[in-house]
């Protein structure tokens, strides 16, 4: 008797979890590349209202007259937005496959660490979304003007007085300071997590280089993001 057989049903890259944390690592790589530009980016900041305008301005001349005005900065968005939607959906997938897998039996110790590490980089994760939606509205899709002794036109036609404006004020300060918290500790679980996920942690100087690379690249983000705003805060910017 003749039968007939279906060829099994190719499955994805990100149907194995393998795959959705390359997804997440390599997400995650255009994540830091873009934090590190942005910072230095801030830090322009100190050197005045001139050399942080003009620097804004060549971010939207650049690439012309090859790419329209404000074309870099749009392919990064839109570069930015695909890198969000991708880790986000690693990230939801991998949750559900964990909880799921802590129906199961596994000894105390391990499920213990592996909940606490988990749950910071989930709920860190959940904060930054959060921050990243209030910053776009903040600083680029509606620019409230949150401080009523900065003039409007001079907010709307200066960079640096959006920027400097909004930091003279404590409490978008301190949104500012736990955000920034929150991306040194998920840069840092980030950095061993994507480390694991491509093999470099093999042995125990590669897990302690892996975890040193974290540290060093949280403490240089958290610091270098703060220092302009505090700058600005205590008056030591002009």
């Amino acid at each position: 008797m003749a039968t007939t057989t279906l060829p099994a049903k190719k499955k994805g890259v990100t149907s194995s979890s393998i795959g959705l944390k390359f997804l997440m690592a390599a997400s995650g790589v255009i994540f830091i590349l873009y934090v590190l530009v942005h910072m230095y980016g801030n830090l322009k900041a100190l050197a005045g209202q001139e050399a942080f305008d003009e620097y804004a301005h060549h971010l939207r001349v650049f690439g012309e007259p090859m790419l329209p005005y404000g074309g870099m900065l749009w392919g990064m968005r839109v570069l930015l937005i695909v890198a969000v939607i991708a880790h986000v959906y690693a990230a939801v997938k991998l949750w559900a496959r964990a909880a799921a897998a802590r129906q199961q039996r596994y000894s105390v110790k391990k499920n213990l660490s592996s909940t606490l590490s988990s749950r910071t980089m989930r709920w860190g994760g959940v904060a930054l979304l959060a921050f990243v939606v209030f910053h776009l509205i903040h600083f680029t899709l509606v620019k409230p003007n949150f401080n009523s002794s900065a003039s409007a036109e001079a907010v709307k036609d200066s960079p640096f007085v959006m920027f400097s404006a909004s930091f003279e004020l404590w409490w978008v300060l301190l949104i500012y300071v736990v955000a920034m918290v929150a991306l040194g500790m998920h840069l840092y679980h980030g950095t061993w997590s994507a480390a694991q996920t491509m093999g470099l942690t093999s042995s125990a100087a590669a897990r302690q280089r892996s975890k040193a690379l974290g540290g060093v690249l949280a403490a240089v983000v958290i610091v270098g993001f703060l220092i302009p705003p505090f700058a600005i805060f205590f008056n030591l910017v002009d």
